[in-house]
């Protein structure tokens, strides 16, 4: 996954993600250019998922 793959549908999956995860906000999908990990990062804490594991979420979507 890589910064314009989720750059370029980022709106569709966050909607997406959403959904899946009902508890989600706006603030925990926020991607700012450079910030992935550190996204991914507050993910990870928030549904106790490993990053391999959210990569795979989101790739799925």
């Amino acid at each position: 996954m890589n910064t314009i793959e989720i750059k370029g549908n980022w709106n569709e999956q966050k909607g997406k993600l959403k959904q899946k995860f009902g508890y989600l906000t706006d603030n925990d999908l926020m991607f700012t250019e450079g910030k992935k990990d550190e996204m991914l990062g507050n993910l990870q804490i928030k549904l106790g998922k490993t990053k391999g594991e959210l990569i795979r979420i989101i790739e799925s979507l």
